[in-house]
């Protein structure tokens, strides 16, 4: 199995620092086209492949990011682990702003997304397992790779994902903390279970960009969103500049 791993870049990650691109590459796949070029390169040493979640520039919402054509793209350019950043809202008390959490559980809130590649011109109903939606081997990478650079990683918690691309009401994130959930994000699904059906390694850091609806006062404003994220992302830098997987 190839060693090249994918990073999926979501809002505060259109690019990376210190990646030295060697290729561009534009695919077209059976289930169109993917949210932007293909990037391969090296980030501190390491051969990666790089895609902008939301397109470069950033123009593509959650709800119309073409999931199957990006995960398809990646598996056909030969990666075989995905590590998908995200920012998404905290919901439960240690999901603080700027925090980097490792969430281990999911739950799927959004509907009308294209979320299988196992529904035509099949020979067999295909299901496969989704207990733990997130790889253990990728996650305990990214605990380690946070412990090595002095990084205080959340491990574990509970990814909700909503349609948006609004942001939710306090009633709503109400419901999804009585439902377990711990963060509120729009784009980990069906990303996540593409990636189990094409048999990708895939896991999850998310970016705490700000509380979730009525878990502070006030609106959620812009300006509070880019200064976590900026922080968040910071901090997402030197994760990775202590050891990509080998």
């Amino acid at each position: 199995m190839s060693n090249l791993i994918a990073i999926i870049g979501g809002t505060g990650l259109a690019r990376l620092e210190h990646f030295t691109v060697e290729e561009r590459e534009c695919l077209t796949t059976p289930y169109g086209d993917p949210s932007a070029d293909l990037v391969f390169g090296r980030l501190y040493g390491r051969e990666v492949v790089f895609l902008a979640r939301h397109g470069d520039p950033h123009i593509i919402p959650p709800h119309k990011v073409n999931y199957r054509a990006n995960i398809w793209a990646l598996k056909t350019a030969g990666a075989s682990r995905i590590l998908a950043v995200a920012a998404v809202g905290g919901i439960t008390s240690r999901m603080a702003p700027a925090r980097l959490v490792v969430p281990d559980q999911l739950i799927d809130y959004s509907y009308g997304r294209a979320q299988t590649f196992f529904e035509d011109n099949l020979r067999a109903v295909t299901h496969i397992d989704f207990s733990a939606p997130y790889s253990p081997g990728l996650r305990a990478w990214l605990l380690e790779a946070g412990r090595k650079a002095g990084l205080d990683l959340v491990d574990g918690g509970v990814y909700g994902c909503t349609q948006g691309p609004r942001l939710e009401t306090a009633a709503e994130i109400a419901r999804m903390a009585r439902d377990g959930c711990d963060l509120v994000g729009m784009t980990g699904m069906p990303e996540a279970a593409l990636a189990r059906e094409q048999n990708l390694e895939y896991a999850c850091c998310a970016v705490v960009a700000n509380w979730a609806a009525g878990k502070q006062p006030g609106e959620i404003t812009l300006a509070e969103i880019e200064a976590n994220l900026e922080r968040g992302m910071a901090d997402l830098a030197c994760l990775l500049q202590h050891g990509l997987p080998a």
